[in-house]
């Protein structure tokens, strides 16, 4: 029993390894598809948010059809209706639309609250208990997060905006709520069943609300590398993380799954590092130290469950 525990602690882990990893990427590169005055040739947030909901609902399906068939209960068809609502729409949506208003530092910082926020609802949606270790954790990660964002702004131009950075945190709230208030739900399937029905609603809410702002993408005028940056918004960021976070959230408890947002600062400055765009020093190598600390305290941290025990 302990052996398949520890199994599954690993495929969690690695599952939020590979869509943390993906999601480092993402930021800059939506920057890039999105049409702006430095990108008068992208798409506007809007069609791109379509574009992910159709994109993964159609790759979520196609998959399920060659899986065995899954049942799921009319009350757990309309807990995945509402889980789409805040762990898709509202995330996703709000997201794309702020990150076109704001730059992609505060994003960034505005991300680093997510484990925060996850660790309060914990508490009061899962009765999980805020430790020392599970704080602290969370407090060293978000100092190296921060850190990390700090020494690697160059101010290229970028501006803040109100808006944008209000949309940022609506977004950052709502996946929190995801994280803890639908868990129970979210681990009862497997990640196909749970993602095809929540990417279904996504899809029909987005085309029906965005349909306007689809039409009038002038697809023809979209270069080359625009369609790559929206493959890999599809592919990897959407469909990828999305089916690697369900396993995540059946293994881990909430908190270690948020922990690993600040995960993503730190592979987005080592791609622009190893591109030749910034360079390594003490400072960021200090911060990705607190980051990694950070999660680890976080993933040593007893569950209810272990206190529970200990106090029998």
């Amino acid at each position: 029993m302990r052996r398949f525990m520890n199994i599954g602690k690993f495929k969690g882990h690695a599952a939020l390894w590979v869509a943390n990893i993906v999601w480092g990427l993402n930021a800059p590169i939506c920057k890039g598809v999105l049409v702006s005055g430095q990108n008068p040739g992208g798409v506007n947030p809007f069609a791109l948010s379509v574009f992910r909901m159709v994109g993964a609902c159609l790759l979520f399906w196609t998959v399920s059809a060659f899986l065995p068939r899954e049942r799921v209960a009319p009350r757990d068809v309309l807990m995945l209706l509402f889980a789409s609502v805040f762990g898709i729409q509202l995330n996703q949506m709000l997201f794309l639309w702020g990150l076109s208003l704001t730059s992609p530092i505060d994003s960034s910082i505005i991300a680093t609250i997510v484990p925060v926020l996850t660790m309060i609802l914990a508490m009061f949606f899962l009765r999980e208990p805020i430790t020392w270790l599970k704080s602290g954790g969370v407090a060293l990660g978000c100092f190296g997060a921060l850190l990390l964002i700090y020494v690697s702004q160059h101010g290229a131009g970028q501006t803040s905006s109100v808006v944008g950075d209000f949309l940022c945190i609506v977004s950052a709230v709502s996946y929190a709520v995801y994280l803890t208030a639908f868990r129970n739900t979210i681990v009862r399937y497997s990640p196909v069943t749970t993602m095809k029905w929540m990417f279904l609603f996504a899809a029909a809410v987005s085309v029906a609300v965005y349909f306007r702002p689809l039409s009038e993408v002038d697809y023809a005028a979209l270069s080359p590398r625009t369609w790559g940056g929206i493959g890999y918004v599809v592919v990897c960021s959407t469909f990828l993380s999305y089916f690697m976070v369900p396993i995540g959230q059946r293994y881990l408890r909430p908190t270690v799954v948020s922990i690993y947002n600040y995960v993503q600062p730190v592979v987005a400055v080592a791609f622009t590092i190893a591109v030749g765009l910034d360079s390594f020093g003490f400072s960021k190598a200090a911060a990705a130290l607190c980051v990694f600390a950070g999660v680890w305290c976080v993933t040593r941290s007893k569950s209810r469950a272990q206190l529970d025990a200990e106090r029998q």
